[in-house]
């Protein structure tokens, strides 16, 4: 004998598996990017001011111009020396951090949890050192004069993306036909 299946027990299946099946693919949304807005107050408050008070704001208001001059590679030269000795500074305090955390621990769950930050903390580490790499090249690439132009087209690779990014030897357009061919094809 068969069970006996209630009708509201199938209506409520069927009504299910309709608004399932009738469900739209979601629409991939591209971002907007807004552009960026000059200050016309700030355009030439560059050159009144020393190295050490000029802003990202001032050097975004500088006109186009005056792209990769001296004061532009000067002011990205000390972000990246500060950067770099930023990730230098952090690399020692993970050193005498781990020398600290050498205390033999008896419960299993406490010794793990330590392990596991142990873990992502040199998983940190090893991509600041990648960074390291990236931000003695770009002062190279300072030294020789093709900073704040791309590796591929030679185009500027623009204020706002050095900025955000001081490592960047691509522009952005560079950067995602990059970044799709491997997806595409895979490393």
């Amino acid at each position: 004998m068969a069970p006996s299946i209630d009708a509201s027990t199938v209506v409520a299946s069927s009504a299910a598996k309709a608004s399932f099946l009738s469900t739209p693919e979601p629409e991939m949304i591209t971002p907007t990017i807004a552009p960026v807005t000059k200050d016309p107050k700030r355009a030439n408050a560059w050159k009144k001011k020393a190295l050490e008070d000029l802003t990202d704001e001032d050097i975004l208001a500088m006109p186009e111009s005056e792209y990769m001059n001296d004061v532009q590679t000067a002011y990205f030269r000390a972000k990246l020396v500060q950067l770099k000795n930023d990730i230098l500074a952090n690399a020692g305090e993970t050193t005498e951090h781990l020398r600290e955390d050498t205390v033999v621990v008896p419960d299993p769950a406490d010794r793990a949890t330590i392990e596991e930050e142990h873990a992502l903390e040199l998983r940190t580490r090893d991509r600041e050192r990648k960074l390291l790499k990236k931000i003695e090249q770009s002062i190279s690439r300072i030294d020789s004069g093709e900073y704040g132009y791309c590796d591929e087209t030679g185009e500027p690779i623009g204020v706002g993306r050095l900025l955000a990014r001081p490592t960047a030897s691509l522009s952005l357009e560079a950067q995602q036909r990059r970044e799709l061919k491997q997806k595409m094809f895979g490393d």
